[in-house]
């Protein structure tokens, strides 16, 4: 009598193998790019300096950490990244409205259109983004031209008024990724079943009451998921946008912790120094990613991890 079995159970092995060939070299990347580097933090413990032997240098143990609590400039710095992320956490739902948004357009041209053109400032370089701005906004831009053709008396310098610095900062991120960040959602209403919106329209729901009562509360799990995800994220604004409209005049408002590490790293050459300021950023992050999972649980009654 042949075992009918085996022969499933020998595919299935086969194909598991197939899969875990296919991921292989990505796990590898990961591994190279994410955690073979974090043998450099060993540097942290030393007096390192740049073209000498490691263990020629001086160990000094846990100084560097401990200059972190004690550097002047950290709370300076440490403000202006908890602020740029706050103010990015209470727009996080911009993504999922724009997306609400688009879905409510019954033009499918004019819907394509829209998704493309708010989707496109993503993929463009922020040094690009930076030149369009300044074009825009600074003291000679096409906005202060338009404003002294019309006699007005008073011009604004976006780019170095540090007044504004926070508010203007926030809304170049969101013009360059709000359309991207919509993508999710609108794969997520795709996904919610049409016989939902059937039944609402004949118990004379209009659109408004469908997308309040229907979209949202199917978005509302992929939100609170990628909200809860971003915990993890909440000490790291990114570095690129800020190293680049940085200037004598917002430099003390514009300073976030990752442009700090690179001032102290590449331009101080102190590396030890910016090393130890990384581990303790990695170290809050996982605090959160933890607690974030936590909050998951309590929340969802799952994990997200």
């Amino acid at each position: 009598m042949t075992n009918t079995t085996a022969k499933p159970a020998k595919r299935k092995g086969r194909k598991n193998w197939e899969l875990f060939f296919v991921a292989l070299p990505f796990m590898i990347m990961v591994i190279m790019f994410s955690y073979v580097p974090l043998a450099g933090w060993i540097i942290s413990f030393f007096e390192y300096k740049a073209g000498r032997p490691l263990f020629d240098c001086t160990y000094v143990g846990l100084k560097y950490f401990k200059l972190f609590l004690t550097d002047r400039n950290v709370g300076r710095v440490l403000t202006n990244t908890l602020i740029f992320s706050g103010i990015g956490y209470l727009l996080s739902p911009l993504p999922m409205l724009f997306a609400m948004g688009l879905n409510e357009i019954y033009c499918s041209r004019f819907k394509k259109f829209a998704q493309t053109m708010t989707t496109l400032p993503h993929f463009i370089s922020m040094v690009i983004v930076y030149a369009l701005a300044f074009a825009m906004f600074s003291n000679d831009g096409v906005i202060n031209s338009v404003l002294r053709s019309i006699g007005a008396s008073k011009q604004i310098d976006w780019l170095t008024n540090k007044k504004i610095v926070y508010i203007f900062q926030t809304c170049i991120s969101q013009w360059k990724g709000l359309g991207w960040s919509a993508i999710i959602y609108i794969a997520a209403i795709a996904g919610i079943e049409q016989e939902q919106y059937e039944a609402a329209a004949i118990d004379g729901a209009g659109r408004f009451r469908q997308a309040l009562h229907i979209t949202l509360p199917g978005l509302m799990p992929t939100f609170l998921v990628l909200f809860l995800l971003s915990v993890a994220n909440f000490m790291s604004t990114g570095f690129q946008q800020y190293f680049i409209f940085q200037n004598s005049m917002v430099a003390n408002k514009i300073e976030v912790l990752d442009l700090y590490i690179y001032k102290q790293g590449l331009k101080l050459f102190d590396y030890s120094y910016s090393t130890a300021i990384g581990i303790i950023k990695s170290i809050i992050s996982i605090v959160l990613l933890f607690f974030a999972n936590y909050l998951a649980r309590k929340v969802r009654g799952t994990n997200i991890f």
